[in-house]
């Protein structure tokens, strides 16, 4: 076969790949309109949103026909994964939208304009809340954008504060100074910064509560994600706030609020402490990251997919939960003796020890 000849092969080989590939996202888009209909079945009817034993079913079939056509039954998999992720975040967001908990309501996001801010927000909007901005950042409009929230409505049905920890404080200690009708709730990543300004307002008659989305500004899909709720006085707002993940599919969590610090700091604290310490020894042991990339390890590619998101976020936000913790120096402290111990087995050629710390891992991490 001539180059010519060659070219045009290709080039009608490419013309059906992109017809299959067309088709291919039409059958997506059937699918999802599918599962819209599907799930405002389920809604209408009471029934739950996500049923894992159908999911299953629908994978071990998809893995059998992949097996049957020669298909790598792993893609498959992977593939209907996704679609089944995808199709679960659009039910979830339609079932908001049908609800309508927010209808003709008004919602007060202060600190909107950040990441998690934004979050909110739109979560809010999606369950038809008319959502009001207030940020520094902000241009301010009057209406539903304003750069203090001092100037912002007050007659709303929810307040939340998503501003850094330090002005949270600030503004729930102002806010509890106001007569307000409002659901009033923070979603800080540490609570004992708060706490006194959080019941200081639940004595002064607020309707108020805490608020921690155990996850980040980019999740959509709520499944397998955790809420974490606090009592501060006024146990209504608890259940206001339940209220507002009634129709996804969070796990909602109530805890003492005293607990909360305690159990964030290995949760948060040492999580976050592990990856800035792996992506600064990596920073300082003069091997370029593209080069360590190009021949990297399933564990090392895991590890450096957490590293480089944290390394991404605020670290202003980072500071404050690694600082403000009062419970933080005693992991910090533990994550110190655990290295010191890896060290000394190793230098010390003593591969009973290590065998040790593996072991004790693998049973501490056993009923997972």
């Amino acid at each position: 076969m001539d180059e010519h000849e060659l070219q045009k092969r290709l080039r009608s080989l490419r013309d059906e790949l992109d017809g299959v590939d067309t088709e291919l996202i039409e059958l997506a888009t059937r699918r999802q309109q599918l599962v819209s209909d599907i799930g405002r079945l389920k809604k209408s009817h009471g029934r739950q949103l996500r049923d894992f034993k159908r999911e299953r079913e629908v994978i071990d079939g998809v893995r059998k026909a992949a097996e049957s056509k020669g298909l790598d039954p792993g893609l498959a998999e992977d593939l209907f994964q996704r679609l089944i992720e995808a199709s679960l975040t659009r039910q979830e967001q339609e079932r908001l939208r049908l609800a309508r908990h927010g209808h003709g309501q008004r919602a007060l996001v202060i600190g909107g304009a950040g990441r998690m801010g934004r979050w909110v927000a739109a979560f809010l909007d999606g369950q038809g809340f008319d959502v009001i901005i207030a940020d520094p950042s902000v241009e301010a409009d009057g209406e539903a954008r304003f750069a203090d929230w001092r100037d912002a409505p007050m007659d709303v049905g929810i307040i939340v504060v998503a501003a850094p920890l330090r002005i949270s404080a600030e503004v729930l200690g102002e806010l509890a100074q106001r007569t307000l009708h409002a659901l009033v709730f923070d979603i800080g990543s540490l609570k004992s910064p708060l706490e006194p300004a959080l019941r200081a307002a639940a004595r002064a008659g607020l309707r108020v509560c805490s608020v921690h989305p155990m996850f980040g500004p980019d999740t959509q899909l709520l499944s397998e994600k955790h809420v974490l709720l606090m009592d501060v006085g006024h146990s209504e707002a608890v259940e206001a706030a339940r209220s507002l993940f009634a129709d996804t599919l969070a796990e909602v969590v109530v805890i003492d609020i005293d607990e909360h610090d305690r159990l964030m700091a290995p949760v948060l604290g040492l999580s976050h402490a592990l990856s800035i310490v792996f992506f600064t020894a990596l920073a300082d042991s003069g091997v370029p990251a593209e080069r360590l990339a190009q021949l990297s390890s399933t564990t090392f590619d895991r590890q450096l997919a957490i590293a480089r998101g944290v390394a991404g976020e605020n670290p202003d936000l980072y500071f404050e939960i690694q600082s403000l913790n009062r419970h933080g120096a005693g992991v910090r402290e533990v994550l110190l003796e655990a290295v010191q111990t890896l060290v000394h087995a190793i230098e010390h050629d003593d591969a009973e020890a290590f065998r040790h710390l593996m072991e004790r891992g693998r049973e501490y991490l056993s009923d997972l």
